[in-house]
């Protein structure tokens, strides 16, 4: 048997890719450890292992890597082949797109879109979702804020995949639809500059993000990466259902979780601290222990305790509305009659 450090070193998959195929259920490792949650592979699936690293490498879909996963030699060859067909079709799309592409370039020069808003306005929205940014080195394009500005405004977003927030916000905007990263450090600096009643210009560029106020500026230069689709994850939640709505007040609950009992659950041998919630029939939110939580898994949503507490510290104080969409749907914090900004966090399983 091998450890998942191990199968990750000899496929070439990363181990958190190795999780996300075993939580999809295309690589579900042999044994897990009941006592520590430990993963271990067998030499069998260190060979699947690398079929999925290779699949992996030109873009198959994870539903058709499982596919090749449990079809026979003759049906595998058949979707390797359908999909190389996939990719050639998509070549060709991209050398008119990139022709296109070559095409504008020779028309303008480095073009840059201005995003004016105030000086508190900003700093309230970059304040509600710095907490979400990520710190994993294997995933450098979460380690900073995106700034997606369209015509109609700007959407500032941070997640670490456990937790995502967004804010969005009526701006006047000058120049073309843009999207980049800014550093989590540009985003401290311009957090932490001495607030005035004006107003600020975010000039976004390609190569810089710059901040303009009456006398000062700060400019960094934007991550070089691509950002996740963020939209996605907000469509699926749009679509799947009507879900529970709580309303609370922050303070209260920032001290009903920090004073509930502990509910401990381990991850690959880490342990966490959880807040388990649960809404009764009248709407309120209730905070129960381990013992709740296991015996009524389908009527209560467990997250990550401190995530909780950041996610409430972000918001203003006073009234929040909470969504519950079940124990394996994302928990939504929202202000009350507020679809601009609000955050959602990843639910945790017994």
């Amino acid at each position: 048997m091998r450890s998942i450090g191990e199968t990750a070193r000899t496929s070439g998959l990363t181990v958190s890719a190795l999780r996300f195929y075993d939580r999809a259920g295309v690589l579900v490792p042999a044994v897990v450890d009941p006592d520590n949650g430990y993963r271990w592979y067998s030499v069998q699936q260190v060979d699947q292992a690398r079929l999925v690293a290779g699949l992996r490498r030109v873009g198959m879909p994870v539903a058709d890597i499982a596919a090749v996963l449990r079809a026979d030699r003759a049906v595998a060859h058949e979707l390797l082949d359908r999909h190389l067909r996939r990719l050639e079709d998509g070549l060709a799309d991209a050398r008119r797109e990139l022709s296109r592409v070559h095409t504008l370039l020779d028309t303008q020069e480095n073009p840059m879109t201005t995003v004016t808003l105030s000086r508190a306005v900003l700093a309230a929205a970059l304040g509600s979702v710095r907490f979400a940014v990520g710190h994993d080195p294997e995933l450098p394009m979460l380690a900073g804020v995106l700034v997606d500005a369209d015509a109609d405004g700007v959407t500032f977003v941070a997640t670490d995949r456990y937790r995502m927030a967004i804010h969005r916000e009526p701006a006047t905007v000058d120049g073309p639809a843009t999207r980049l990263i800014a550093p989590a450090s540009w985003v401290d600096r311009l957090r932490n500059h001495p607030e005035q009643d004006e107003p600020v210009s975010l000039q976004l560029k390609k190569v810089e993000i710059e901040a303009v106020g009456d006398g000062w500026t700060i400019k960094d230069t934007p991550l070089a990466y691509d950002y996740p689709d963020y939209r996605r994850a907000v469509q699926t939640r749009t679509v799947a259902g009507s879900p529970r709505r709580a309303s609370v007040d922050a303070a209260a609950l920032r001290a009903t979780v920090s004073g509930a009992p502990r509910v401990v659950h381990s991850y690959e041998g880490v342990d966490h601290e959880l807040a388990v919630l649960a809404v009764d029939a009248e709407g309120r939110i209730d905070v129960v222990g381990a013992e709740e939580w296991r015996a009524g898994q389908d009527r209560h949503v467990a997250v990550n305790r401190e995530f909780l507490l950041e996610a409430l510290s972000a918001v203003s104080e006073g009234q929040l509305v909470l969504e519950l969409d079940g124990p394996i749907r994302p928990l939504a914090v929202r202000r009350p009659a507020d679809d601009r900004a609000y955050s959602l966090l990843m639910p945790v399983k017994p």
